[in-house]
């Protein structure tokens, strides 16, 4: 595939949809680019800002808290292995509001409880508990709610 090509097709991949260095450096390898003009291709992406890492992790942390009730720990994993760097990991995780995170662990520990039909108190709270660790969030402050 020829270069201004293949830089037109990433440019509307990247335009679509918020994407990481790992899928585009991905989706050039499907389209049968060779490292070295995927490189070439990467720079001119993040030079024209369609390419941004910190957005990206923002966007992603964002929406996988939001929409899916991700923890701070599940989205970290998910993050590293995209490959994104510690610090726009960081800024992701701190762009998460304090008093929505804990609304939302809150919400989610209510909702599991209400399906748990348990009798015994000490497995419905260890069920609920390891529900809300399951989904990423913080033992220490899943236990403190629970």
């Amino acid at each position: 595939m020829e270069y201004k090509i293949a830089l037109s097709k990433a440019q509307k991949y990247c335009a679509y949809q918020e994407r990481c260095h790992k899928e585009i450096r991905e989706k050039l390898s499907t389209w049968k680019i060779l490292p070295e003009p995927a490189d070439d291709i990467i720079a001119q992406l993040i030079k024209d800002n369609y390419l941004n890492e910190e957005r990206f992790a923002l966007t992603f942390a964002g929406g996988k808290f939001r929409i899916k009730k991700w923890g701070r720990i599940k989205i970290r994993l998910e993050l590293e292995k995209k490959k994104i760097s510690a610090y726009c990991i960081k800024q992701a995780l701190e762009a998460i509001e304090e008093k929505s995170y804990l609304q939302t662990l809150d919400q989610l520990l209510k909702v599991r409880a209400k399906s748990i039909k348990q009798l015994n108190p000490i497995q419905r709270s260890y069920a609920i508990g390891q529900y809300a660790i399951s989904r990423g969030f913080e033992p220490e402050l899943v236990w403190e709610r629970v």
